[in-house]
């Protein structure tokens, strides 16, 4: 444990250490059965590389082919002494000749390439011996299908190789766009440090970024930004959690739990890539038996309700929400954050789950139960970031060939003063129009509130169903009321005449199956609902994983293209009383 040094100051005795966080004296065996984590505040100390490959894989599974790597002093390059002997002083200090390694591993069995740099070599800096090792690393995990985990340190570019550091982040980008385009997962785990020219570069390209708790992480480190813009940084700036609530990263996990993370991860990519081999193969996907009520394709079957009653009963506060029917309707769920472009909306909730032996993508809008929840969750509206978090894990379905499963409950889109400015109308159009094409089976349940754009930007599916007491609509009855009767009392009205009820929309074909309730609604019994959910998901995807990509984009386009056609779109017949 002796390189936990670079982040604690040594006690008088070498088997102590003391926390830069918290100040208190740490015994070295106990810090190494605590992982390299104070056992007094939590706070994580760096690790060498072979410490940190000895965490994450299987005992004596790793096997290195880096071995014939090492720097190359391209420029000759001299500052206070030759480049050549800060090579040698690293290496001696390091034990390693490039300060990066990569080979082949398995997490629980389950395999995986990996590349790790180690921050003591010359602050792990990216130089093109480093930038070889994680590039030789993404064209293994390609040509072997077999996923790809970089764990980065690094402060930056490698200044004494100049341009050949520079270009090392063209040639790594390249390696795992590769990756992305053959559906092959890389994961990126950064951790403390991870600056400059590898943040800007593959390590923040994963599929799933993933980082410990009080982890730096950045592009220009803190002291240069505060320097140029004259302002200081505000607590807690570039860290992991900062970066997580800035929709940076998937993941802040504390070490203790970071290989079962991982593993769970691999775990599910293995079931979807052997779900898409069966499937080329021509071999049905292996979806669990439905345990709850079949949905219902025929209105007459629904009881009827007064729709404003309905109204109601989708609001009530203890319906079950996008979160707790995920727990009655999958028999696992990760959840995956942020847009990467600015912020983590948690109006929207998406993440990898399975369904018996199939991984499915989530979505959906939550709200909550409490008042702190409902605020948390911004009362489901989302705004930008969260139909762009929504789109950014719908192309990771798409690339993983992963069935889209989104859950709708929201009473519309976000309209706040900034949701304007970063283009919520922008964010909605394009969250439609990827749905609309996105190549895999998408089944969409509207689960209690369906409001507007905001509900479609979610529901743009093969396959709609909506829950018995659920609503769908064009303006909420308020709104409605307001704008057309002048009268904001008559929202009871408006509910009647928009015709937003479930066999409503069933008898126009706006959906296509309605998903029964408890006779007193679904907060009576939120086990039972979601079991009749999980059914009706399992229905759908039986019948949308049977076709070919072009039959599948094909039929959701005539599903759409059918409504407001003359011939082809029904027509309710009017309602006693109303003129």
């Amino acid at each position: 444990m002796a390189d936990l040094a670079t982040t604690a100051t040594r006690a008088v005795s070498t088997e102590w250490f003391r926390c830069p966080a918290c100040q208190a004296f740490v015994y070295h065996k106990r810090l190494k059965r605590n992982l390299g984590v104070c056992p007094e505040c939590n706070h994580h100390f760096r690790l060498k590389l072979s410490e940190r490959l000895a965490q994450l894989l299987d005992t004596d599974s790793f096997e290195e082919r880096s071995g014939d790597l090492e720097p190359l002093d391209a420029l000759s390059f001299v500052d206070s002494k030759p480049y050549t002997d800060r090579i040698r002083d690293a290496q001696r200090k390091t034990g390693l000749r490039a300060g990066a390694v990569y080979g082949t591993g398995t997490i629980d069995s389950l395999p995986v390439v990996v590349a790790a740099i180690d921050f003591a070599f010359i602050g792990g800096s990216m130089s093109g011996a480093v930038g070889e090792a994680i590039t030789r690393a993404a064209e293994l995990a390609l040509e072997t299908r077999t996923p790809l985990l970089v764990i980065s340190a690094s402060g930056g570019a490698r200044m004494q190789e100049g341009c050949i550091s520079l270009m090392q982040m063209a040639k790594t980008t390249q390696a795992v766009a590769r990756l992305a385009e053959e559906g092959v997962l890389f994961m990126s785990l950064l951790t403390d440090p991870t600056y400059g020219g590898v943040s800007a570069s593959y390590a923040t390209l994963g599929d799933v970024l993933i980082s410990e708790p009080g982890a730096h992480i950045g592009f220009a480190g803190p002291t240069v930004i505060e320097q140029t813009i004259r302002e200081q940084l505000p607590d807690g700036f570039q860290t992991a959690e900062f970066l997580l609530e800035h929709g940076m990263l998937d993941i802040v996990e504390p070490r203790e739990n970071l290989r079962r993370t991982i593993r769970n991860l691999l775990d599910l990519h293995a079931a979807a890539e052997a779900a898409r081999q069966n499937r080329d193969g021509g071999t049905a996907a292996q979806l669990p038996s439905p345990e709850g009520a079949a949905p219902v394709t025929d209105p007459a079957q629904i009881t009827v309700r007064e729709p404003w009653e309905v109204v109601q009963l989708a609001r009530h506060i203890d319906r079950p929400r996008m979160l707790d029917l995920v727990g009655f309707t999958f028999d696992e769920f990760h959840e995956l954050r942020g847009d990467r472009l600015f912020g983590e909306d948690a109006a929207i909730v998406g993440g990898l789950a399975r369904l018996g032996e199939l991984t499915v993508m989530v979505l959906g809008q939550q709200k909550g139960h409490t008042t702190s929840e409902l605020m948390e969750h911004n009362f489901g509206m989302p705004e930008p970031e969260g139909y762009r978090k929504g789109m950014r894990l719908m192309r990771y379905a798409a690339r993983f060939k992963l069935p889209l499963v989104t859950l709708v409950d929201t009473p519309g889109a976000y309209p706040g003063l900034g949701a304007e400015q970063r283009g919520q109308s922008v964010a909605i159009s394009e969250s439609i129009m990827l749905m609309s094409r996105l190549p895999v089976p998408i089944v969409t349940v509207v689960t209690g509130e369906g409001g507007s754009g905001g509900a479609l930007a979610l529901a743009t599916s093969d396959r709609v169903l909506m829950m018995e007491n659920a609503y769908y609509s064009v303006i909420s009855p308020e709104g409605c009321s307001t704008i057309l009767f002048k009268d904001a009392s008559a929202a009871p009205r408006a509910a009647k005449v928009l015709r937003i009820t479930s066999p409503e929309l069933l008898a126009l074909g706006v959906m296509d199956a309605i998903v029964p309730e408890p006779p007193e609604g679904a907060q009576t019994d939120p086990a039972a609902s979601g079991a009749n959910l999980r059914a009706a998901i399992i229905a759908s995807l039986a019948r949308l994983l049977q076709l070919h990509r072009e039959e599948l984009l094909a039929q959701r386009y005539e599903r759409f293209r059918k409504f407001g056609a003359p011939g082809l779109q029904p027509v309710l017949p009017p309602i006693t009383g109303e003129t």
